[in-house]
């Protein structure tokens, strides 16, 4: 497994990140337990969650199946960079939501309670919050770093806009700030090129794709449902996006087979070949997947197969393959 730096700072992680949104909705705790510690033998050392994930509120599922894993030993906290989420709504209560200070506190210690660990790694906040001003955001979280409670701080479905605001805001209160971004990134959907890219990369975050496989669209989705086993794992509204796509990802996937390579793989591929990307994310139901997942960290693409990439799935804006604004300026 190869390493990185998570954009401007010093922390080394993994250019794969596990995802973990399917433990305890569609991976068991069990399951959940093995694919984790595959992803250590592996190498993986990053791994993503968020208070929210398992999707019953203000249980926090997902960050409980983690934490009893780390409650396990063998150094499976002390290997592990865990970085968790902030945002979204815990309770029918005022303040169990957003970022507000009074939430980024609770929120901070409930996520730690549940990890059994007494400090988070990488702390993100999923979505931006436009009620609430960055200089109280920013004071809340070096509260957190000063309790060591949290090392880093990242963003998550941020626009260009808002990662300036954020960087500018930290600078003025001599604060290191955003050090990564986690943003839907892929071959199909590439509007992060136009700002969030650019401005990642002027800050000095690093970018951590999420959904780097449009739910599946470019997993092999048309191979598997004529073998009879693909329609089930679309979600509606991504077999709606495939009939918009369809003779792109036919080609993608003859390219694929061209190649001899998984198009999961080459999916992931394409994203570790673009600049400013630390590591996708990757979301296995099955130790299985994971296995067959690592191929992407060591295949690398020629020019002839990003070009053609970029043929199958242009870049957004009448110019395509420029940032804003002379992706639709001049």
């Amino acid at each position: 497994m190869e390493y990185t730096h998570l954009g401007r700072s010093g922390l080394s992680v993994s250019r794969l990140c596990l995802g973990t949104m399917n433990f305890g909705p569609e991976t068991s705790e069990a399951d959940s337990h093995a694919i984790m510690d595959r992803a250590h033998e592996h190498g993986l050392n990053f791994f993503d969650t968020a208070n929210v994930y398992g999707w019953k509120a203000g249980e926090g599922v997902t960050e409980q199946i983690i934490g009893r894993w780390f409650a396990q030993g063998g150094d499976r906290r002390e290997r592990t960079v865990v970085a968790t989420k902030l945002y979204g709504s815990m309770g029918d209560w005022p303040n169990e939501t957003k970022l507000s200070a009074l939430n980024i506190r609770r929120a901070c210690d409930a996520s730690l309670k549940r990890l059994q660990t007494d400090y988070i790694d990488l702390y993100q906040m999923h979505h931006v919050d436009r009620d609430t001003p960055w200089d109280e955001i920013w004071e809340a979280f070096s509260v957190l770093r000063q309790q060591g409670k949290v090392i880093y701080f990242g963003s998550s479905n941020f626009a260009g806009w808002h990662i300036a605001q954020a960087a500018e805001a930290a600078r003025t209160r001599g604060f290191l700030g955003l050090v990564s971004e986690q943003s839907i990134y892929n071959l199909i959907n590439r509007w992060a090129e136009l700002e969030v890219l650019p401005a990642a990369r002027h800050y000095g975050l690093g970018v951590i794709p999420w959904s780097p496989l449009h739910g599946g669209l470019l997993g092999g989705v048309l191979r598997k449902q004529r073998e009879g086993g693909g329609s089930r794992s679309l979600a509606d509204r991504h077999q709606a996006v495939l009939g918009t796509v369809r003779d792109s990802v036919e080609a993608y996937e003859k390219l694929c087979a061209e190649l001899g390579e998984d198009p999961a793989n080459v999916g992931l591929a394409w994203l570790l070949h673009q600049e400013g990307v630390t590591a996708p994310i990757i979301g296995p139901r099955t130790t299985e997947q994971l296995d067959n997942s690592l191929r992407a960290a060591e295949l690398r693409l020629d020019a002839e197969v990003l070009a053609k990439l970029d043929e199958l799935f242009p870049a957004p804006g009448p110019n395509g393959s420029k940032p804003a604004p002379e992706a639709y300026a001049w």
